[in-house]
């Protein structure tokens, strides 16, 4: 990973335009974008369905149980496995590129730190 060192800004900020950092942000979006869509897509549908659809919305399924309350219920549904999913994502595709980039600022850093302590201890 090659970050300009002598450009101005934390390391940080230096670290934002390396080539990792934007495949990280990348790989995100590609996820996270997507998912938001087809959830509020999913969410929009149950609301239009609960507002226009009455009949097919109350209609009986087992008992009192009617479609409305089974895709209510699938809402929490659809939370969960997208977070899970996520999850999953984030530990085969982010984790590994964010460790690495981690890795390379605290290497970074620590010279600049190391210094930082040895001078407060060669004043006392």
């Amino acid at each position: 990973m090659s970050v300009d060192k002598s450009a101005s800004g934390t390391v940080y900020e230096r670290f934002q335009g390396t080539s990792e950092f934007q495949e990280l942000r990348r790989r995100f979006r590609r996820f996270v974008f997507p998912m938001t869509v087809a959830f509020l897509a999913w969410y929009l549908l149950y609301v239009v369905l609960s507002g226009w659809a009455r009949d097919f919305m109350g209609h009986k399924l087992v008992g009192s149980i009617n479609v409305a309350l089974v895709f209510g219920l699938l809402q929490f549904v659809s939370t969960f496995a997208i977070a899970y999913w996520y999850a999953k994502h984030a530990e085969r595709k982010l984790d590994p590129v964010a460790d690495k980039i981690r890795k390379d600022i605290e290497a970074e850093a620590a010279p600049a730190t190391d210094a930082t302590a040895g001078s407060a201890e060669d004043a006392r």
